[in-house]
């Protein structure tokens, strides 16, 4: 077993770690796990691509219609006047111009249609006119179109051999959709991280189970598990650890050995009942430290083996917001992705407060528009990390920095919405 992190930027802390700095020690040194598979483009979305795209030939292939209309010469059109032509041909969507364009005459053209050689403007249907002119009926348009109109040319989407889609991106829908475009079936993604979870704690037991006095109902395992699937990860739930030594050595070991994470929720402190920290130093390395945030102070951070190890606090609203805060981007980076900072908004404040310096808070944000629709932010009226119910009310984070001592109403506070970490609001 491995009895140190492969970098030495993790060290012990014994005083109270800024945010940023925090952030930092957790994320440096990452790299993506091994292991990458081929799987067809259609069935990857949320799947992080391992090798980048490019286009094998232009998009769009060829120039085509954006109209339906006519395509004709500029050569044999008047711009002052407009021109009267005979039409000879018909092009469509798929069914290109049979034969070559005879100059001096329009074509009958289709939006999306193939525009052949020889045309090099189209005209708007609603810009022309039918006429009979010397015993035949031709068409006339209308004055004032410059030459290359209602074209799109080939390649204007992406030029033969440009970068569709870069790696280490997460797939959304309008990425598979870009993909498909290029006609490429199958795609390189990263493997999905497998990621462990454990609750801990003799007074923890699971809904469906009938209510003890002096239990409490894990409700951190539930929205853990939520959290790490929806950033693409396969979690696997291994249940309660009691306050047994002997049993989390065993269990925390086990796990190890075919996950790429280990994540528990509580018994990280440093209490007699604590035992985690200190089994985790005997089968691999562990880092505590104490964040200078509110909620959510107390942060671990470890390793077995090859087995990342991830300890957050119990109480369910630290345990939310540390994990958006640091296993976040430990599982992003991890799973292959480029991690990025969460988006902060400048929203102005529906109240006023007093703040200690020196820590940085987050507390739960509400948002609500004025009455012209423009968006302000509240606070959650409580402040206790155990009450679950002021996440399920709360669209966000408002986020004070450590320097930050007052709040008055109306001045302007970093607001992060929930879908910055790509969840619903």
């Amino acid at each position: 077993m491995n009895k140190k992190m492969p970098d030495d930027c993790c060290a012990n802390e014994a005083a109270l770690l800024p945010h940023e700095e925090a952030l930092q020690k957790l994320t440096c040194g990452l790299k993506p796990v091994e292991g990458v598979r081929e799987i067809d483009a259609v069935d990857a979305a949320g799947a992080v691509l391992a090798k980048p795209i490019y286009a094998p030939r232009n998009i769009p292939a060829h120039n085509h219609s954006a109209v339906d209309g006519y395509g004709f010469r500029f050569a044999d059109y008047d711009r002052e006047t407009g021109s009267t032509l005979p039409v000879r041909g018909r092009a469509a969507a798929g069914s290109p111009l049979e034969g070559k364009v005879v100059p001096g005459s329009a074509i009958r053209i289709f939006t999306g249609a193939s525009v052949p050689d020889g045309i090099d403007t189209v005209i708007m249907q609603e810009d022309t006119e039918q006429v009979e002119c010397d015993g035949q009926i031709k068409i006339k348009l209308a004055a004032g179109l410059d030459k290359g109109a209602n074209i799109r040319l080939a390649g204007e989407d992406v030029r033969a051999g440009a970068t569709v889609l870069s790696a280490h991106r997460r797939l959304r829908p309008q990425d598979l959709g870009a993909i498909a475009s290029t006609g490429i079936s199958k795609i390189t993604c990263y493997r999905p991280l497998n990621v462990a979870i454990f609750s801990t704690g003799d007074e923890v037991i699971r809904p469906g189970t009938p209510f003890q006095p002096g239990k409490v109902y894990d409700s951190n395992a539930a929205m853990l598990r939520a959290l790490i699937t929806a950033g693409g990860a396969r979690c696997h739930d291994l249940g309660v650890l009691p306050d047994t030594p002997d049993m989390i050595r065993e269990q925390l070991a086990k796990a190890a050995e075919n996950h790429d994470i280990l994540m528990t929720s509580g018994g990280v402190s440093v209490g007699e009942l604590d035992h985690i920290p200190r089994i985790l130093n005997e089968l691999g390395s562990i880092h505590q430290w104490k964040v200078a945030i509110k909620p959510g102070k107390p942060v671990s951070f470890g390793q077995i083996g090859n087995c990342r190890f991830l300890g957050l606090p119990g109480n369910p609203v630290a345990a939310f917001l540390c994990f958006l805060l640091y296993a976040h981007p430990v599982i992003t980076i991890l799973s292959g992705e480029t991690w990025r900072p969460p988006r902060r908004f400048a929203l102005p404040a529906l109240f006023s407060m007093n703040k200690k310096p020196g820590r940085r808070e987050f507390l739960r944000g509400i948002l609500k528009p004025d009455e012209a629709g423009r968006l302000q932010v509240a606070k959650f009226d409580r402040d206790g990390s155990g009450l679950i119910s002021s996440l399920t009310k709360s669209d966000g984070f408002i986020e004070l920095d450590e320097e930050t001592t007052r709040v008055e109403a109306g001045e302007m506070v970093n607001f992060i919405p929930f879908s910055a970490f790509g969840l619903q609001i």
